[in-house]
């Protein structure tokens, strides 16, 4: 009888050696007579501990890492084939205490299934929300998902229900379904984790989508940089294509749907939604003044759900289980969980999906672990790089919506990194404004002229020239960016740089300057 053993293909674990992992462990396998079946799972999201090795024993999954090849010969003495201790071992991998007290309903099958398996898919609960969708009214359907609180998870964080209802009551003769898997966030990799982790569930809630809203086409645009998440989605389509998941009849229903997955060139702005939606036709990646609304005249004109692969991936579990199940979890108008990313200066960087309501602090000191480089915690940069500097004062902040805009920040796609100390925050601010200039589509004066206006700001403040005069003029800078950009790339640079300025106001003291003939 083999034993399996499960080496994650996901990106973060094949960049530090995962197929060389496996690969060691089959030639010990052979060499020693094991029956040995090796499973190339997702990623559990604890990437410290990538490669991740796990074993199915009897008492279930036991964990090993981070394994290199050259572990792999001892841990066959070891006896990790029946769970046998190892200076790398963990015990069973569901009771290690980061993944133990998250509420995984997105994540479920993430690192646990074969990726491309439609009998693991099954297994672990998968297709149930398609099952129902199919035998309910579509009205019905975008009630379930409006009851369950989904809000956008890809930054707004508008209600999901809302935008469905209004492409479904659009008359049109063709609607579309378009995933954002533009994941252009500094910090984060949820999405791609998904797609290479557990296909079939973005592939469910594309379909349950296109049933609810009457559309029979749906794309997934993603970013270049993911050719790992693209081989996998491509292959999981096909799959679930011949399986009749996908298709004139979706799982034998009157439905149709089918879709594919298109690759943008790697502009940051394509990550808002006209600005994609302009690429996915084959044009420039510029924004569209709205309204009029994607929801209402999209893709190739027609009316058009754009949503974030993480919104899609909760619709499943949202079918399956219920409105009341999902809408429980959360606090105030914050209701399911959120797969928040933890990188940066910090020991326990991974994926950490909760329920809304976690204190900032918590995440950051307990649950990932403080900072690897051992200096205090000096500034957190929570919603990507247009995401507000938050200090160890507003480490009290909870992971919800409001609380985030009420302390001047935002969660946006929920990518956490963390700085320690020795971070320069005018440089931090600097970086923003040139990253904004650097990504403008350049449609709108306030975020092409704003931002580059921004970094020569900033540098006359470091170069101490006239510093008062020109804090003032980046805090007009940044109201005018605020309140005049088109879309949320110039609208949102003023998050980083205004938080920046207002909690650490030393960083942006002049620095003397020398003379000369010193």
């Amino acid at each position: 009888m083999s034993i399996t053993v499960f080496v994650p293909r996901d990106a973060a674990a094949l960049a530090v050696g995962a197929d060389k992992v496996a690969a060691a462990i089959e030639r010990e396998a052979a060499q020693r007579g094991q029956d040995v079946r090796i499973v190339r799972n997702g990623s559990r999201g604890m990437l410290w501990l990538e490669v991740l090795v796990e074993v199915r024993t009897e008492h279930g999954r036991m964990a090993y890492g981070p394994v290199k090849p050259s572990d792999v010969a001892s841990l066959f003495d070891a006896g990790f084939l029946t769970g046998g201790e190892h200076a790398l071992g963990h015990g069973l991998t569901k009771e290690i205490p980061f993944l133990k007290g998250q509420t995984r309903l997105t994540f479920a099958r993430c690192g646990v299934t074969d990726p491309l398996s439609l009998d693991d898919y099954r297994h672990y609960q998968g297709l149930k929300g398609l099952a129902n969708a199919i035998a309910m009214a579509p009205a019905d359907i975008v009630k379930q998902v409006t009851d369950s609180g989904l809000r956008g998870r890809g930054g707004a964080g508008f209600p999901t229900g809302i935008k469905w209802k209004t492409v479904a009551d659009a008359k049109a003769d063709q609607k579309y379904i378009v995933c954002n898997a533009d994941e252009g966030d500094s910090g984060t990799f949820a999405d791609r984790m998904i797609m290479e982790g557990d296909p079939f569930v973005l592939i469910e809630g594309m379909a349950i989508a296109g049933i609810a809203v009457g559309a029979t086409k749906g794309y997934v645009y993603t970013r270049s940089e993911y050719p790992h998440a693209i081989a996998v989605m491509e292959e999981a389509i096909a799959i679930a294509r011949a399986a009749g998941i996908l298709g004139a009849s979706v799982m034998g229903s009157p439905y149709a749907f089918d879709m594919e997955v298109r690759m943008g060139a790697g502009a940051y702005v394509c990550g808002e939604e006209t600005s994609l939606l302009n690429s996915l036709e084959g044009k420039r990646g510029i924004v569209r003044a709205k309204p009029p609304l994607p929801a209402l005249q999209g893709l190739f004109g027609k009316p058009t759900v754009v949503n974030n692969v993480m919104s899609l991936a909760s619709i499943p579990v949202i079918m399956d289980r219920g409105a009341q199940f999902y809408r429980d979890f959360g606090v105030g108008r914050s209701h399911g969980t959120i797969p928040i990313q933890l990188a940066g200066n910090l020991k326990h960087g991974g994926l950490y999906e909760t329920a809304f309501g976690l204190p900032l602090g918590q995440l950051i000191n307990e649950i990932g672990g403080g900072t690897i480089s051992g200096r205090p915690v000096k500034a957190v940069q929570v919603g990507g790089p247009l995401g507000a500097y938050f200090p160890p004062s507003l480490f009290d902040t909870i992971f919800d919506y409001e609380a985030f805009t009420a302390a001047g920040g935002l969660i946006g796609h929920a990518g956490v990194v963390v700085f320690d100390d020795t971070a320069d925050m005018l440089k931090q601010a600097r970086f923003a404004m040139e990253f904004c200039a650097v990504e403008s589509c350049g449609k709108c004066t306030p975020c092409r002229i704003g931002s580059t206006r921004g970094v020569e700001t900033v540098d006359k403040i470091a170069q101490g020239i006239e510093p008062e005069k020109n804090k003032v003029l980046l805090e007009d800078l940044c109201n005018t960016m605020k309140f005049g950009s088109l879309c949320a790339l110039g609208g949102f640079t003023p998050y980083p740089v205004m938080s920046a300025l207002t909690h650490f106001p030393q960083d942006f003291a002049p620095t003397p300057v020398r003379e000369a003939a010193e």
